[in-house]
């Protein structure tokens, strides 16, 4: 397995499990798996969070369509998750297994609302960061939703520390384009210029994309066209069907999370579909959020 860590911490099959947690009330691990059919005619994301010092967890499960949402199981007062990561919530039941570490991971859902066991198979390698402890793995993603039998692909990546929702902006995107190609890029407003994790993988290759770039047109607060700078790969993001989450904080605090599945395009004419979220805490755009200036 290829592992292209920009981080000066050891990264390793074990780092799949659960991570000993610091004593900051908003000391969070967090596992996301996202999917998109091959058509983009259907995507969606599962998210669990794990918040020891707050006494709960986050689970969230949404399923969308270019048409809009059409389910959402979204918990933010979850128990702790148990053995392999599961979670008995409040009408619905979640389990979320790291079968083989780096290679292969299984996600189920079951609830009045939505349906899901999708595994997911590792393509070309994992990817982890240099800004904190987070690793982020391309997979071709098969199974089934709501008992129909799906075939995509998508991301899924694994991340621990203190995570404040309610102080920092970011724009995370990842895609496959039809030709094989996964993309993924990462910029926060962090007020400084960094390394940002970027990453292309072609032809079964993963490696680092140096000098990633990002810049949104808003429509209101929403997102209505992002290009991401990557070498000889610029590409226009264009949302199909947001899949919206709005987070509190413990002293009352509110931030949006808009997140959509999203088509891809590509200055040489290549496209592809994948998920891309803008985060906005309090006061996003007095800070003048723009990723990429």
């Amino acid at each position: 397995m290829r592992i292209v860590n920009m981080g000066e911490w050891p990264l390793g099959p074990e780092d799949e499990r659960e991570h000993e947690p610091g004593g900051e009330p908003l000391w969070n691990e967090s596992w996301y798996f996202d999917f998109v059919s091959e058509d983009g005619r259907l995507g969606g994301y599962v998210r669990l969070g794990r918040y020891p010092g707050w006494g709960r967890a986050w689970y969230w499960a949404c399923l969308v369509t270019p048409d809009g949402p059409r389910a959402a199981v979204l918990d933010h007062e979850a128990p702790l998750p148990g053995p392999g990561l599961s979670v008995p919530g409040s009408g619905y039941e979640a389990v979320h297994d790291l079968v083989e570490p780096f290679e292969r991971a299984r996600v189920r859902l079951r609830s009045g609302r939505l349906s899901l066991d999708l595994e997911y198979r590792t393509v070309a390698g994992v990817y982890g960061y240099a800004l904190t402890p987070r690793y982020e793995i391309p997979c071709e993603v098969t199974g089934t939703i709501d008992g129909v039998a799906f075939h995509g692909h998508g991301e899924r990546d694994h991340s621990w520390g203190v995570r404040d929702w309610w102080s920092l902006s970011w724009l995370w995107s990842s895609a496959r384009l039809a030709d094989g190609t996964y993309l993924h890029g990462m910029r926060a407003n962090l007020g400084l210029e960094v390394a940002w994790p970027a990453f292309l993988a072609a032809e079964g290759e993963l490696a680092h994309a140096e000098g990633f770039s990002a810049a949104t047109d808003f429509d209101g607060d929403r997102p209505a066209r992002t290009v991401l700078g990557f070498p000889g790969c610029v590409t226009t993001v264009r949302p199909l069907a947001f899949a919206p989450v709005t987070l509190t904080s413990p002293h009352g605090a509110v931030a949006e999370f808009p997140r959509a599945m999203c088509a891809y395009e590509t200055e040489d004419g290549r496209t592809g579909h994948g998920w891309t979220e803008w985060h906005q805490p309090p006061g996003w755009r007095e800070h003048a959020w723009v990723p990429g200036v």
